[in-house]
């Protein structure tokens, strides 16, 4: 197993990572009946992608012997009703310091192939802008 989530009640869970005994605590969010004091299941999804294409440079990046050590992602969750489900996310990476074009081109390439990015359903919108400094 990879996980338990039990529920606690008032529109609240726990996901314990069974490995690390690390918890996530998850709100439903104010505009679904939740008081939206923690992440929303949904907010982890847009999350999650924003964290395995960071996670997946990361792994290019030590390959290539190139440090983005401080990349930072702002990430946006855009929902739709009928059915209510995320119709877009918005991934904004910002890195510290600039690399060649090549080295550039190759980390974005490996951020967007993900295993989330791969995951999701081809008409979730994810739209991925990656910022160099000048």
């Amino acid at each position: 197993m990879t996980s338990s989530v039990e529920y606690l009640g008032n529109l609240r869970t726990t996901a314990t990572h069974l490995a690390s005994e690390k918890i996530i605590i998850t709100d439903a969010p104010v505009d679904n009946h939740g008081k939206g004091e923690a992440f929303s299941p949904t907010d982890l999804v847009a999350t999650a992608l924003a964290s395995c294409l960071i996670t997946i440079m990361g792994i290019k990046a030590r390959n290539l012997e190139v440090d983005i050590d401080g990349t930072k992602a702002e990430v946006t969750k855009v929902m739709g009703t009928e059915p209510r489900r995320i119709v877009e996310v918005k991934i904004d990476v910002f890195f510290p310091k600039s690399f060649d074009e090549k080295t550039q081109k190759i980390l974005e390439k490996a951020g967007l192939t993900c295993p989330i990015a791969n995951s999701l359903h081809p008409d979730l919108n994810q739209r991925i802008r990656f910022i160099w400094p000048s």
